[in-house]
């Protein structure tokens, strides 16, 4: 959708994937969110040099384990923790609530699993999303 692609222009992308790709060097990551926002990314910008060890979202069901979408392996939201990521990049539109429920979540925490939106967004518009 071309109105992800000037959203991803506006939050100047390119620069944050090359800042992503220099803290993330060698670290395995997990994408959370295998959306539209996420396919105009992987689509439009090359993610090569982030160790992707798979892409996990609350559509995805067990037994759909270890298949692929949109050219990852699917990891089951009950299933993450298994993979042991160092890190889950939220790879959605809306961030907020995702980074709430998994940085909250215990087992996050006991496998000090960093937690990082794949987009940054400016201060403003972070604000009015978590207002609604």
């Amino acid at each position: 959708m071309e109105e992800h692609v000037e959203l991803l222009k506006k939050y100047k992308f390119e620069k944050q994937l090359k800042k992503l790709n220099k803290i993330l060097h060698r670290k395995s990551v997990l994408i959370y969110g295998a959306g539209l926002f996420f396919k105009e990314i992987k689509d439009n910008y090359d993610l090569s040099k982030l160790n992707i060890i798979g892409i996990s979202d609350r559509k995805y069901q067990l037994n759909q384990e270890g298949q692929e979408d949109l050219g990852y392996k699917i990891i089951p939201f009950a299933k993450i923790f298994n993979y042991k990521p160092d890190c889950i990049l939220i790879a959605t539109l809306n961030t907020y609530n995702i980074y709430q429920n998994l940085n909250n979540n215990k087992k996050t925490k006991e496998a000090k699993i960093k937690i990082l939106p794949m987009v940054e967004k400016p201060f403003f518009d972070l604000l009015k999303e978590v207002l609604g």
